[in-house]
């Protein structure tokens, strides 16, 4: 059994155990890792939760690493977590690869955790949010949470997070690199990397091209959106992407918007966890197992309607 005491003190093997035992997915396992998670509940939620995404090749583990050892030098302790449901083959994230944050890795005061490699988005959302708990009660200041960058693994970071950053990289196009409405919609804000050597004047009009965008969209009463520039690589500018994020937190705590704002993510996750387990639960169910080719096959002869059908089987619950 996991010593909340000693993970509460910082012991990196109690917090390295009750990630484990959350990533578990044993029943008996899940038991335990919500009767913990219950007991560190009192505990949690001083951190600074911070969403990073942004493409392949934008320097996301460089500026992680640049970022996180500037906010150690500041005092902090830094965890940084992944979501990405897909195999690390891929290589698009931090997953299963601590070298690329050799630097960060080493450091006492970080800790870093790749998500699991296999299983649903919505399985490595609740792990991730879970972990995310286990860290703030084992005394880590700020959460950084880093997602791969394509499709839905962004909006689910963003539901998690009191601050959400998307790096991008100069580019002098119009097309403002494809990024999608939504996403621009989702960030706090946008930093582009790489504003280095010849890169400086393209990072610029990046710049100005992106927060000319932002205007188009409403955000929030008290927050507008910014867009700064830095080089993670000769770690300039660092500072300004953590002042922004500590104005932004001052901000949204005096406008009680901070608090409110986790509030509305923990409801709406209760009611997608209420999805899911329903959902697991019909699945299980041998009266719904006996019965729903049947009706699927109403449904695709026309016989019947899909309502019809989808109501007697929620009915066999």
């Amino acid at each position: 059994m996991i010593d909340p005491t000693l993970l509460r003190q910082g012991n990196r093997r109690a917090l390295a155990k009750a990630i484990t035992l959350v990533e578990s997915k044993l029943p008996a396992h899940r038991e335990q890792a919500q009767q913990l998670l219950e007991q560190l509940l009192p505990h949690t939620g001083n951190s600074i939760r911070i969403g990073i995404s942004g493409i392949p090749g934008v320097g996301k583990s460089t500026f992680i690493e640049a970022f996180g050892k500037h906010l150690i030098g500041l005092g902090k302790k830094v965890a940084v977590l992944a979501v990405d449901p897909s195999s690390p083959v891929r290589g698009g994230s931090i997953l299963g690869d601590k070298t690329r944050m050799e630097e960060l890795s080493r450091d006492p005061n970080a800790y870093i955790r790749p998500s699991p490699s296999e299983g649903a988005l919505g399985g490595v959302a609740q792990k991730t949010r879970e972990t995310m708990l286990l860290c703030e009660a084992a005394g880590f200041d700020v959460i950084l949470v880093e997602t791969v960058g394509v499709g839905q693994s962004e909006y689910e970071v963003a539901a998690m997070v009191d601050f959400f950053l998307v790096l991008m990289i100069p580019n002098a196009g119009d097309e403002l690199q494809g990024i999608k409405r939504g996403i621009m919609e989702l960030a706090d804000a946008l930093v582009i990397n790489k504003a280095d050597g010849e890169s400086i004047n393209l990072a610029t009009r990046t710049q100005q091209h992106y927060q000319s965008a932002f205007h188009l969209i409403k955000h929030g009463n008290f927050w507008n959106p910014k867009v700064e520039t830095c080089s993670a690589l000769h770690k300039q500018s660092i500072d300004k992407v953590w002042d922004m994020i500590a104005e932004y937190h001052a901000l949204a705590l005096e406008h009680d918007a901070f608090y409110s704002k986790r509030a509305r993510q923990n409801a709406q996750w209760m009611q997608k966890l209420i999805h899911q387990l329903l959902e697991q639960r019909l699945k299980q169910n041998p009266d719904v197992q006996a019965r729903m080719a049947e009706l699927q096959a109403a449904v695709i002869n026309n016989t019947t309607t899909p309502l019809l059908a989808a109501r007697t089987i929620v009915d066999l619950l």
